[in-house]
Formats: C-alpha cells, sequence, structure tokens
C-alpha cells in the first residue's frame, strides 16, 4: 500500500508539469529525481539520447506496451486523466469511482504534450460517439474491451506518426493499428475526433498487448467482492421478510376447533345386553379410547418409529425441515419434515395439507401446541387420529384389524409393528410386504432399545408377530343391515342425533334386540317350506309388550340384496288383523260379546253393490262376536261394523297404534282392506294386550358417549288409551283363536295365547298376530310380482296361505317362551248388555232370551269347507238332563260323515260337526251352549 502511495505522490507531481509549462525533466530536477517516475524517466532520457525522434516514439510505444503488461497496479495516470476528464467534459457520468475506466498516458522526452491531447480525444470522442447515428454507435459498442481510453490515446498517436510519417503506418511488436489522417495542420481537438471515429470502426486483431479494461486481478477480485456483498445483502433481506412474516403469523394464528374428521369416531351398535356388537355407522373406522389405559411402550414404540426428539423439542424440527426443504427443492417432490406435534396438528386441527404455506402454518401451530398442551396429551390425541391401514384410523381400530384385539392389550412387538408401519401403512401392511415391514419392526425394536424404553433382553426376545387375515365383510351384510338402518331411523326421527353425528360421535348404542331371538327369529324366516314360489316376502317383529322394546325382527334374508325392511317399511293388506278394533269398539259401546250377529255367507250390505261371503263361503247362523272372533266370521263382523261405524273401528285403530291410512267411510275397513307394515299392527295389538296403555315401540334402549355418559334413553310414551276390561275382553275372544279356531297350530306352544289370523282379499296376503303378557310376535307373508303388484298366494306343500303365518309364528314362539314365566291374561268380566245398551246390536232379539256364553275352554274343532249353510233355530233353555247324544258340558258333538251332529243340552245350536253343521233341536238336561 506505502509503494502505491509513492507512486501516486510521484506521479501527481509529473501530471501537473503541463499545466505549468515546465518539461519532464525539468520536473524532476526540481523536485528531486528519487521517485519512481523521475527514475523512469531518467532511464528513458539515457537510452535515447542520440536516437532519431520517430525511432524514440516507437520505443517509447512499444515500452509502454511492456509496462503495462507487467505492472498489475493501475498507473497513476490513468486515475486522474480518468477524473479529469469526467470533471472536464462530463465524462463517464454513469461511473462510480470505484469503476472508472483507466488510460495509460505516457510521457515523452519533451515533455507530458500528450496528455492534454489525450484528454481532448477522449471528450472528443464522448462527442462524436453521441451524434453519431444509433446503428454507428452499436457497432462501435461492441468493440473489445480494450477500452475506449487506449483507443483515444492510439489514435492521437496515430495521428502523431501520421503527421511524422508519410507513410501513415505504425507497427508494433504484438499488433497494428492503422490509421490515416491529412497532413495539413489541424487543431488537435479536431485531428483527435476524427481519428477517435477511425480508430472505432477499426477492429483489433491480434493477441496485443494491452490488457482490457476492468479485467485485471484487481478488478476481478472487487467484482466478486461485490457479488458477495449482494448475495448476503439478498440473503438478509430475506431473512428478515421472512422472520417479520412468521413473527405476524406467529401472532395471529390461533389453535383452532379441532377438524370434525379428526373427532370423527365410530358409533358401535349393541345388542340388549350392551357387549355383543351388531355393527357400527363410521365416517372413518376410528375408535377414540382412554390412553391412560395402555401401556406405556405403546406411545414410546410410535415415538421411536416418528420422533426420537419428541420429549424434547418444542413441537418443531427445524434440522429436519431443512433437510426435507433442500430435497424438495433437488427433487421437485414432497418430502415432510414433520414431527409427532406436527403430524397431529395437521391431522387433529388443520387437515390434509401439502403447500408451503400450509406447512408453515402447521409448523406454527404445532409451536403453540407445545406451549399449551402436554407431550402426553398430544401424543394421546395423535394415537386417536393416526391411520394405520385396513380402514382403521387410531390405535384401537388398528388393534382390532391387524390382531383382533383392543389396544390396552397389545404387547410390545405388536405395538412396535403398527408403530412402524405408519409412514406407509397401506404399502407396508405385513400382509402385503412382510420384508419391509419386518424391517420397519426391527428399526423400533432398536430404537426402542437405545432410547431405553425397553430393555435388552425384551429386544432380543421381540418377534414379528403374527397379523389376523384382513376380512371384507360388509357390516350391512344380512339381516344386521336391517337392525342398523332401524336404529339409526329411529334415532334421527327423535331429533336427538343427525345422522351426521351418528357417524363421528363415537357413541355406544344399546339396542333392546335380543341376539338369541334375532337369530331364532332369522332362522324361522330363512327356513321356507319347500314349495313356495321364489319370491314370497316375509316380514315380522317381536316385541315385549310390556315396555314396547323390539327384541327381534326378520327384514328379509340379507339386506345388501333387499334394503326394504319387510317389518318395518314394506306393507301389506293385514286382512281380519283388523277385527279386534272392532270389537273393541263394541266393549266401548256396552255391547255384551254374547250378542248375537248373523254370520251366514254370502250377505248384501247397505250402500255396497258387492255382496260379502266368509272364507270358503261358509256361513255360521247366527252366532256370538266370541265365535266370530275365533272363527274370524266376516258377514258377523260386518253387521258389526255397520252398526259400530267404520269411523269408530278407523279411530280406536289409530288409538291403538296404527299409523297408515284407513278409510273411515268403508265399512270394509273391519276386513283390513287397507296396508300397513307389521311393526304398526304389532304396536296397535300391543296396547291390547297390555289392557289398553300404549307403549311405543323401540329398538333403542340408551346412548352413551365414548366415557359411558349417558345421552338418550328411550321414551317409551306408557299413554293409556283405552280401558283395561274391554281390553281384556277382546283378549278372552282371541284365545278362542288358538283354542278352535283358525289358530289351532299354536296351541302346541303350550301356552295361554291370544291370537288372531288375517287373510287379504283374493289371498294377495297372509298373517298372524298372537302374544303372551310378555310377548308378542306378528308374521306376514306376501307375493308380489316382480312390478310390486299382489299375486295369489296358492297353497304349497301343505299349507293354505292362511296357515303358513300361524306355522311361523308356533316355530318361532316354541323357542322364544321356551323357559319363561307362563303368565295368564286378566280376568275378563263381560258385562255389556245383549243387543247393546238399546237392544239394537246384532239380531235384535230380546235380551231376555238366553244369549251366548262362549268358552274360551272349547275344544270343539271347526267346521270344514263342506259345510252347509243351513241355521240352527233360535236357542231356548236347555234341561237340567244330559241330552240323547252330546256332551252336555262342551256344546254339540261331533257329527259322523255328512250327518247332522245332535245338538248338546241348550238345543238348536249348531254342531260343529267334522262334516257338517248340525240341525238337531233335540233337548237335553242343563246344557252349555255350544261352540263352533
Amino acid at each position: 500500500m506505502s509503494i502505491l502511495f509513492r507512486q501516486i505522490e510521484a506521479r501527481c507531481m509529473v501530471l501537473r508539469t503541463p499545466d505549468t509549462g515546465t518539461d519532464s525533466g525539468a520536473a524532476c530536477r526540481e523536485h528531486g529525481s528519487s521517485s519512481l517516475g523521475c527514475s523512469n524517466l531518467a532511464k528513458v532520457e539515457a537510452q535515447t539520447e542520440g536516437t532519431p525522434t520517430a525511432a524514440i516514439r516507437g520505443s517509447h510505444a512499444r515500452e509502454a506496451s511492456a509496462a503495462a503488461s507487467r505492472d498489475p497496479v493501475p498507473d497513476l495516470e490513468e486515475i486522474e486523466v480518468s477524473k479529469t476528464a469526467s470533471k472536464r467534459h462530463g465524462m463517464f457520468p454513469r461511473l462510480s469511482s470505484a469503476s472508472l475506466k483507466f488510460v495509460r498516458v505516457p510521457f515523452t522526452k519533451d515533455g507530458f504534450s500528450g496528455a492534454p491531447a489525450t484528454v481532448a480525444t477522449m471528450a472528443s470522442q464522448k462527442r462524436s460517439a453521441s451524434s453519431r447515428p444509433r446503428s454507428a454507435r452499436s457497432a462501435s459498442s461492441t468493440r473489445s474491451s480494450g477500452g475506449d481510453a487506449y483507443d483515444s490515446y492510439s489514435s492521437q498517436k496515430a495521428s502523431n506518426s501520421a503527421s511524422r510519417n508519410p507513410s501513415g503506418a505504425h507497427d508494433s511488436k504484438h499488433g497494428s493499428h492503422r490509421a490515416h489522417g491529412s497532413h495539413s495542420q489541424r487543431n488537435s481537438r479536431t485531428s483527435s475526433a476524427a481519428s477517435s471515429r477511425r480508430v472505432a470502426a477499426t477492429r483489433h486483431s491480434g493477441p496485443g498487448t494491452h490488457r482490457a479494461e476492468g479485467k485485471g486481478p484487481k478488478t476481478r477480485v472487487k467484482g466478486r467482492h461485490l457479488i458477495l456483498k449482494w448475495s448476503l445483502g439478498l440473503i438478509c433481506t430475506f431473512i428478515a421478510v421472512a422472520a417479520g412474516a412468521f413473527a405476524y403469523l406467529y401472532v395471529t394464528t390461533e389453535i383452532p376447533q379441532p377438524e370434525k374428521v379428526a373427532m370423527a369416531a365410530k358409533t358401535t351398535v349393541y345388542y340388549a345386553d350392551g357387549t355383543t356388537p351388531i355393527g357400527s355407522y363410521a365416517a372413518q373406522n376410528r375408535e377414540i379410547i382412554n390412553c391412560s389405559t395402555l401401556p406405556k411402550y405403546v406411545g414410546q414404540a410410535i415415538v421411536a418409529s416418528e420422533n426420537r426428539t419428541f420429549y424434547q423439542d418444542r413441537g418443531i424440527d427445524l434440522r429436519g425441515i431443512a433437510r426435507a426443504l433442500l430435497t424438495n427443492l433437488r427433487t421437485g417432490s414432497r418430502q415432510g419434515g414433520s414431527t409427532i406435534t406436527q403430524q397431529y396438528a395437521e391431522r387433529y386441527y388443520l387437515g390434509e395439507t401439502t403447500t408451503y404455506k400450509g406447512k408453515l402454518r402447521e409448523a406454527i401451530l404445532a409451536i403453540k401446541i407445545a406451549q399449551t398442551q402436554s407431550k402426553d396429551t398430544v401424543l394421546c390425541n395423535y394415537m386417536n387420529t393416526i391411520y394405520l391401514g385396513r380402514g382403521a384410523y387410531g390405535i384401537q381400530a388398528a388393534a382390532k384389524a391387524y390382531f383382533n384385539k383392543d389396544a390396552k392389550d397389545l404387547t410390545v412387538s405388536e405395538a412396535a409393528m403398527l408403530a412402524g408401519i405408519i409412514p406407509a401403512p397401506s404399502t407396508w401392511d405385513p400382509a402385503i410386504s412382510p420384508k419391509q415391514a419386518t424391517s420397519r419392526f426391527n428399526r423400533v425394536i432398536r430404537i426402542m432399545k437405545e432410547d431405553g424404553y425397553i430393555t435388552a433382553t425384551q429386544a432380543k426376545e421381540a418377534a414379528m408377530p403374527q397379523t389376523i387375515t384382513q376380512t371384507t365383510e360388509n357390516t350391512y351384510q344380512g339381516f344386521k343391515g336391517y337392525l342398523l338402518t332401524m336404529v339409526e331411523q329411529e334415532l334421527v326421527n327423535s331429533k336427538a342425533f343427525t345422522k351426521d353425528e351418528l357417524e363421528t360421535g363415537g357413541y355406544k348404542i344399546v339396542t333392546t334386540f335380543d341376539q338369541t331371538l334375532q337369530n331364532e327369529m332369522q332362522s324361522v324366516g330363512d327356513n321356507r317350506a319347500s314349495g313356495m314360489p321364489e319370491g314370497m316376502q316375509i316380514g315380522a317383529l317381536a316385541a315385549d309388550p310390556r315396555d314396547g322394546s323390539i327384541k327381534s325382527i326378520y327384514g328379509g334374508n340379507d339386506y345388501l340384496t333387499h334394503q326394504l325392511n319387510n317389518a318395518t317399511q314394506a306393507t301389506y293388506e293385514p286382512g281380519s288383523t283388523m277385527k279386534p278394533f272392532a270389537l273393541l269398539g263394541a266393549a266401548q259401546a256396552g255391547v255384551s260379546f254374547n250378542t248375537v250377529f248373523n254370520g251366514n255367507s254370502p250377505q248384501t250390505f247397505k250402500g255396497l253393490v258387492s255382496s260379502v261371503a266368509n272364507s270358503g263361503n261358509v256361513s255360521y247362523g247366527y252366532i256370538n262376536l266370541y265365535k266370530a272372533t275365533a272363527y274370524s266370521v266376516n258377514t258377523a263382523f260386518m253387521n258389526l261394523n255397520e252398526k259400530l261405524t267404520p269411523q269408530k273401528t278407523a279411530e280406536i285403530a289409530h288409538s291403538a297404534g296404527i299409523t297408515s291410512d284407513i278409510d273411515e267411510t268403508s265399512p270394509y275397513n273391519v276386513l283390513g282392506i287397507n296396508s300397513v307394515t307389521v311393526k304398526e299392527l304389532t304396536q296397535a295389538h300391543a296396547t291390547i294386550a297390555t289392557g289398553g296403555v300404549k307403549h311405543t315401540l323401540h329398538c333403542v334402549s340408551k346412548v352413551l358417549s365414548s366415557d359411558n355418559k349417558e345421552l338418550y334413553a328411550a321414551k317409551t310414551g306408557d299413554e293409556r288409551v283405552f280401558e283395561e276390561n274391554d281390553c281384556a275382553l277382546v283378549i278372552k275372544a282371541m284365545e278362542g283363536t288358538v283354542e278352535y279356531g283358525t289358530g289351532k297350530e299354536a296351541r302346541s306352544i303350550g301356552r295361554t295365547i291370544a291370537g288372531k289370523t288375517g287373510t287379504a282379499n283374493d289371498a294377495y296376503a297372509a298373517s298372524f298376530v298372537g302374544y303372551t303378557p310378555q310377548l308378542i310376535s306378528t308374521w306376514a307373508m306376501w307375493y308380489p310380482d316382480a312390478n310390486g303388484n299382489p299375486q295369489e298366494i296358492v297353497d304349497f306343500n301343505g299349507y293354505t296361505h292362511s296357515e303358513y303365518p300361524v306355522h311361523l309364528f308356533t316355530e318361532f314362539m316354541k323357542q322364544a317362551l321356551n323357559g319363561t314365566e307362563d303368565i295368564a291374561f286378566p280376568t275378563a268380566t263381560d258385562d255389556g248388555k245383549v243387543g247393546g245398551p238399546d237392544g239394537t246390536w246384532g239380531t235384535g232379539r230380546s235380551s231376555t232370551k238366553r244369549s251366548y256364553s262362549g268358552s274360551s275352554n272349547s275344544s270343539s274343532p271347526s267346521p270344514s269347507a263342506s259345510a252347509t249353510t243351513n241355521a240352527g233355530t233360535a236357542p231356548s233353555t236347555g234341561t237340567t238332563d244330559e241330552g240323547n247324544s252330546g256332551a252336555t258340558t262342551s256344546g254339540g258333538s261331533a257329527g259322523s260323515g255328512a250327518g247332522a251332529g245332535t245338538g248338546g243340552t241348550g238345543a238348536g245350536g249348531t254342531g260343529a260337526g267334522a262334516d257338517g253343521t248340525g240341525g238337531d233341536s233335540t233337548t237335553g238336561g242343563n246344557g252349555t251352549t255350544p261352540q263352533q
């Protein structure tokens, strides 16, 4: 640096010489010859003494060129002249002092007379360049970077040489510049400008001896320093902006509510025992559990697999983030650098995110979570939300999917296997990639040992566990689909839950379904009799009438192939199972069930075009309501309904529980011409079975939260709608259906059962409803065609259309009531008046005449289809003696062949013979009214 200052001092002295008019030699003699400039001058004078002027000039040019190539430090003349030219002539207005172009100004023995010319030449070139056409300036600007200043000097040199050398040529050792000028005397500025234009148009050739401006070692170092400074500035600016943005986002970001899908847990539906699952509802297969029930090594295995620094970091891992970022920039892929806290923040609060903006928010949220939530909380929530393959979300669902056990029962090896496959569970499932799964398992075990979670012995004993075979069974397959949809619909209809809440709430739903009864009902319904037509539909439902809890249903064979639930959704014509509601209306009206109604067939009724006939067109004569119920006599109930009114019958049916529309204007409604579902018919009869208290049928007992808090309890209603004795009279009449009427097969159950058969018009449907005090069951069948239109049910395998539902009921109830208590129905008191309060009901005969007092214990057989239509005479008072034939205590005796059976004591009744109706009026002593 000191050498540079000395050079500057000496050369400044030389440069000042032209301004004072003193030659260079004088300046050196005046100021001393110790400076480097004077030493060079002395050398030049000594070497050129006696040499011709032209040769000296040539020598000077060569020396100047050689010196420029040797001296790495810019000559002071270059700096000074550049500054002088810039100040005086406005040159290089856009260049800073650090980037000024250098020009070497040689001096001669005669002084520094060339400098003013050189500066003038540079100014002239500046002006001439600005005045030239754009194309010329562009061409000039594409010259070698040797620099304008040096070319200006060369132009001046050539001009001077041309004035002395007629040939106008000047050669150098390493290259040549040719310039032509006039021999006339011009001022130096004009000559220099012209020469500059010519030189600008002349292409420099050869290697040359002058280095390009700004290309020296010093300039390259400065250039590199400048680039470094700019780079550091940009980096610092980026860091500052990023830090500011991060600080802003940190301040403004709040921990949001958890994502709905992250909180989503499957709701499990159980049988009435509360432990046996039926199925589940789930947006995702997830079960939220209390992590305090888990062994510690379950969470430790996940930490070992996913984030070894979890218990030390503050939510994020800067090293991991940087590594992932570099990988992403290099490969264009998306690699995660997430900690467990970040993954938890993404799944629990944000949802899946892959953008850099999303990842930044994720990182900020992770930091805040780490500051506000304990590590155990974060880890537990992570374990409850992470996907582990096989459709399982969370450690509990995964434990069941892979090992068919609860997470609390996982072993160290099983926990390590599950933790190992977290990054790619579907790919690394042991059933798919056993080698990769084993490798990941070994890695987790090794880290757990290294980090002190397990002992060396435990690690040595750990072996890759065996997983179960993944099943693809649909939870709605078979009959379970009917149960699950029933439960869902009941809860949604109650307004207690939405469907979405059921799918994500993680509830425990305890139903009223009895697993044993459900399996038995399904077995009976599926075990069809041979010869049954293909496409025959069966629906059934069993419930406890005392509280309305549904015990079982038969909705169909398989929900996946037949989604319409035959027990709750499909409708059919109930037929004569509607008659008990008219019977109940008679009891309410104060009509004794001993009132006699015309049971002949066929009959015509007021306002009806078509006549009405009994099944098989059998005439039963004048019979009381007990007999009319047991044998399901259509004409007798049409007469009753005519007096009661169809509106009253419909009203009672609706009060009992029928929700479907019933024609209130048609007398036929008592014959069941309006379609209903199995469920609503069961509800209506259950109201009668309980003595007039309506307990709403339901299939959900209660709903519990994931922590076993009760959220919902069944509301059964418990509404009294009928008088208990009125219902008891109806039950007494329905007992005759099973004891001696159309439902005799049910007697084999061995219990006191009330029931009623029903056949739709043209045999389009058939049904039977029966019950004990503790269990009611309804079975129905119908036969739709391909378009859903009803078809006649033909006899098959020895069963008539009306008999098969009774058979199904009997088979089911035998098993359902097995081992249960035989409970008797309440005693009924028939205190109504024969013929009704006004004596106009039934035949209208005086109440002083003996009425029928039907016995529910009669075992007399029903008439066959070959019975005649002759009716017996009106009953008269019997004697106390036995009749000539027939039992005195049980009615008419069995007829023989086609003949007439004799009347029992109390003559005139029909004998209910096996092959024909009795017409004998033989009297006997003190007998009871014969039963049909």
